[in-house]
């Protein structure tokens, strides 16, 4: 696994490498894949409804979330995309949410993607770069306590149930929160 050296002025646009993946930072033109994963029935069960519905919702989607992002905390929620052939297969990454004190790890994969341990190539990825390029000491993760797939992928990867909360929009939802130190 490779991780290019954070440069304070320019961010580089690929930002892990695994043996099979690419974590690159989204771009506009990411927007179909986003418009397609935003919309897939787990992420509307899972995660939510974020009313993406056209082209044009993806990009304001991707500029007001995942670009914005980077410019504030230089890290956010990466593409990623299969080597073998070069197509966006999910997302993952760091959040910075208000909601919460801690970084959160974030995924999610279209279907075709699911069950091929992607995910946990990504996350453990990913977790590796919070620790050693962004010094992070604690990251946390959010479930939907129905997600047991979600929930056995945090686990395998060292994360423990901390508590139960309700986070906005979506207040009447339990959620739980896991956590890596």
């Amino acid at each position: 696994m490779t991780f290019p050296s954070l440069n304070e002025e320019v961010f580089p646009m690929v930002v892990i490498e695994t043996s099979r993946l690419v974590l690159r930072r989204l771009e506009e033109r990411d927007a179909e894949f986003i418009l397609t994963l935003v919309n897939d029935p787990a992420w509307l069960e899972f995660i939510g409804d974020k009313g993406v519905r056209t082209l044009d919702d993806a990009c304001v989607y991707l500029r007001n979330g995942p670009l914005a992002m980077y410019a504030q905390h230089g890290h956010g929620l990466y593409c990623v995309e299969s080597k073998a052939s070069g197509e966006a297969i999910g997302l993952c990454g760091l959040i910075k949410r208000d909601t919460l004190p801690d970084v959160d790890l974030g995924y999610a994969f279209l279907p075709p993607a699911r069950g091929g341990g992607y995910a946990f190539e990504a996350a453990s990825a990913t977790m590796a770069y919070a620790r050693e390029t962004l010094g992070l000491q604690r990251v946390v993760a959010i479930v939907s306590p129905g997600n047991a797939r979600s929930i056995a992928l945090l686990e395998k990867l060292g994360f423990r149930f901390e508590k139960s909360l309700q986070l906005p929009p979506k207040e009447d939802r339990e959620t739980w929160l896991y956590a890596a130190a």
